[in-house]
């Protein structure tokens, strides 16, 4: 099946940044769900069936309503990033946070990095193949960019800007870190919301969120709501937005579109600054358009 891919808008700001390889954090989220919606497209996946074995849909694990625990509540966890140590294996990751899963009540929002690590294992294994290869072929190709990549090891962000966190495994970021420039990362966006790679229907439920209440001191939300894979709502400057904030140790991404904004579409990249001013910056550059 070909997917024509059409043109369009996107803005990173100051072009002297436009082209640094950065962290994407999870940001990744988002092509993880866009990479799922292409195969709920082509009848290999469904949203609204259980998992194997599991008490939960793939739509919930992408909008966050699974039940599941986060391992970012973990002070071991933070502990051991902070000491450069290497990542975890996967089956001490699950261990270490199963405990916390009763206090979570199933159907409401819980954002949780071990929901989208299960989306990942779920993608691979009816997919056959790793996470590189799967988005590579499902959404870096159809959109020409040949730049992005899931970092599985430490030499993979050799050319990466991160900050302080120089010695960091990007294996900590257990659902798939991908690292691309800021030109690729609003491409990329751009692309999703106004290409036909998606059928309109399974676009406008991926955009379609639920309330989240307050999204955390700070940020710059009237309303905040999480689709599948993206945050949908309303800026304080009452501007309508959908994308994803990201971030981690000494870094933070904010990559949004703005349907009723011209379609334009903006990245922002900053060290050491808190997820409310990168978002701030990326909907005052908007509003610029």
């Amino acid at each position: 099946m070909e997917h024509v891919i059409r043109p369009g808008f996107a803005d990173v700001g100051d072009d002297a940044d436009a082209d640094v390889v950065v962290p994407w954090w999870s940001f990744t989220k988002t092509l993880i769900a866009a990479t799922a919606m292409t195969m709920v497209r082509d009848d290999q996946l469904a949203l609204d069936e259980r998992l194997s074995g599991q008490s939960f849909t793939l739509r919930q694990l992408l909008q966050h309503r699974a039940g599941l625990a986060d391992y970012g509540s973990l002070p071991a966890y933070h502990a051991a990033v902070a000491a450069g140590e290497d990542a975890w294996p996967v089956d001490r990751l699950l261990h270490s946070v199963s405990a916390l899963h009763a206090r979570i009540e199933p159907g409401h929002f819980t954002y949780s990095n071990v929901g989208y690590l299960l989306v990942r294992q779920h993608l691979e294994r009816v997919s056959g193949l790793a996470l590189d290869a799967l988005m590579r072929r499902r959404l870096f190709e159809p959109f020409d960019l040949t730049g992005p990549r899931i970092a599985g090891q430490r030499g993979d962000l050799a050319d990466v800007q991160m900050g302080e966190a120089q010695s960091y495994d990007p294996r900590w970021v257990y659902h798939g870190l991908a690292v691309g420039t800021l030109r690729d990362a609003a491409m990329l966006l751009h692309r999703l919301m106004t290409t036909d790679l998606l059928p309109a229907g399974l676009r406008d439920e991926m955009c379609h969120g639920i309330a989240v209440g307050d999204p955390g001191a700070g940020r710059p939300w009237q309303h905040a709501a999480y689709g599948l894979g993206v945050m949908a709502g309303t800026t304080t400057g009452h501007l309508r937005v959908v994308g994803h904030t990201g971030g981690g140790p000494g870094s933070g991404i904010a990559v949004y579109h703005c349907p009723e904004h011209r379609q334009r579409t903006v990245a922002v990249f900053a060290t050491g600054a808190a997820s409310g001013d990168i978002e701030a910056d990326a909907f005052e550059l908007a509003l610029q358009g």
